[in-house]
This record gives C-alpha cells, sequence and structure tokens, in this order.
C-alpha cells in the first residue's frame, strides 16, 4: 500500500476503504555512532510503516529522509539536516496535496526525536487552514508505555543505544558494524541539566546508551511491538470523528 504504487484511478476507491487515512513517516539522515549508518531513523519509519500500511490498508505516502537534526552539530560527517522552517513548510505542502487527494486522515510517524516541533507546527497550520484534516503526529520511540521503556532503558536522553541498534540488526543489519559494538557506549551526561545541550557537548563519539547490549533478538521483539502498538492506534483513528462538529470558521446560532 505505498502511495508511490498507487494509479490515480486507484485513489478513490482506497482511501475510502481506509477512512480516507494515509500515513507520512518521518526520519532524519544523521550520525548515529560509529557503529550505525546515517538512515537509522528513516529506516525504522519507513520500516514500520510499511508494515502498519499492510496490517491497516491505510496507504503510505514515500518516506521524509531528511529532519532537523541541527542538534548533532558538524562535529561528526554524515548529518544532513534542514532548518525547523523548512520542515515545516515541507510538511505543510505535503499535507495540502495530500488532502486534495483525499486525504482526511493523516498520520505523521516521527522516528527522529526533535523532529517533534516543527512537526506540530506543520500540524497546527494544516487543521487550521483544512476544517475536515484530522492531523496527528506520533513519536515512535513513546507510542505507547512499552515502546517508550525499551528506549530509556540505558539512556534518558538516548540515541544510538541498545534499542535502535537492536532495532537495526532487527530490520536492516546492512546499516550495523558489529565489529565497533563493544567500543561505541557512551553514558548519558545530562542528568540534572537545565539546558538541552547539542550531542558534541554531551558525547564522546555520537552516542548516548549501551548499544554493546544490543541483539537481534530484542530487536525483532521490539519492533513487533512498534508495529502491534502503532497499528492499534491507526485502526482506532481511521474511524474517530471530532467530538463536536462545529466548524472553525463559524459558529452555530
Amino acid at each position: 500500500m505505498r502511495w508511490s504504487d498507487l494509479t490515480w484511478t486507484e485513489f478513490p476507491e482506497t482511501l475510502q476503504r481506509c477512512g480516507q487515512a494515509a500515513l507520512l513517516p518521518v526520519g532524519a539522515t544523521e550520525q548515529h555512532g560509529p557503529h550505525l549508518g546515517c538512515g537509522v531513523d528513516s529506516i525504522i519509519a519507513e520500516e514500520l510503516c510499511a508494515m502498519v500500511s499492510a496490517r491497516t490498508g491505510v496507504p503510505m505516502l514515500p518516506v521524509l529522509p531528511y529532519g532537523c537534526s541541527l542538534g548533532h552539530s558538524q562535529r561528526w560527517p554524515g548529518t544532513i539536516a534542514v532548518q525547523p522552517i523548512t520542515l515545516i513548510e515541507l510538511v505543510k505542502q505535503i499535507g495540502d496535496w495530500a488532502y486534495h487527494s483525499g486525504v482526511r486522515r493523516l498520520f505523521i510517524v516521527n522516528a527522529h526525536v526533535t523532529n517533534a516541533a516543527p512537526l506540530r507546527c506543520a500540524l497546527e497550520m494544516l487543521r487550521a487552514e483544512h476544517d475536515d484534516l484530522m492531523v496527528a503526529v506520533i513519536n515512535t520511540a513513546t507510542l505507547s508505555e512499552r515502546v517508550c521503556e525499551f528506549h530509556r532503558a540505558d539512556a534518558d536522553d538516548w540515541h544510538a543505544n541498545d534499542a535502535e541498534t537492536s532495532l537495526m540488526l532487527a530490520i536492516a543489519p546492512q546499516g550495523v558494524r558489529p565489529d565497533k559494538l563493544a567500543e561505541a557506549d557512551d553514558p548519558d551526561r545530562t542528568c540534572g541539566c537545565i539546558f538541552p545541550h547539542p550531542v558534541n557537548r554531551t558525547s564522546l563519539n555520537g552516542v548516548t546508551g549501551k548499544p554493546s547490549q544490543a541483539t537481534a533478538d530484542k530487536g525483532h521483539k521490539w519492533f513487533d511491538w512498534l508495529v502491534q502498538d502503532l497499528s492499534t492506534l491507526v485502526a482506532k483513528g481511521m474511524s474517530e470523528t471530532p467530538p463536536l462538529t462545529h466548524s472553525y470558521f463559524g459558529h452555530e446560532g
């Protein structure tokens, strides 16, 4: 159910069957320590949405591979970041065109933590302009209690940690360097900090957590949890309606 595989004649029926819903996976291209490739967030977002799309029948828009990764600094090569305003405007325009194709429920599935604020801004703009468009921003690492727990098990301000490394071992092992795992661990130094410091001021190698603990078995289990929990949210959202029917643009006398 990839958007890019559908013909224009197939959209009306496809969207009608799934409550006029669509998935937009959003990732990033950024350093993930010495042991992971730079596409981790985009790969997780795309693979997750592909599985959920197959389960729910909701078409998946092409993944956005660039995100707001400014906090990773220019200390390590590989990061390709866009400004928050760029991501806001890009997602807003994608949402506009999805709306004109018939989408009325848009699930933005975000796999990069600092995309959350720009994506929320895009949500505000989309729902203000399109009164009958419902938009949700779902952050993969916090979409359920059990998912949140395994992401934060080895670090609160995690990055390229056990969770992400295990997931990659399970779904995209070509992006993992097993020979680098044993020495990739770096502790979370943000405990008690008031300011959200950039990664170059909190990590020695771009990692926060313990990727040395990662295994493919854990990754398969955790990825199944992600698919199950996101599928549940999407299935519920496919039939959700606003609590009230009042128009954004006026009020009933």
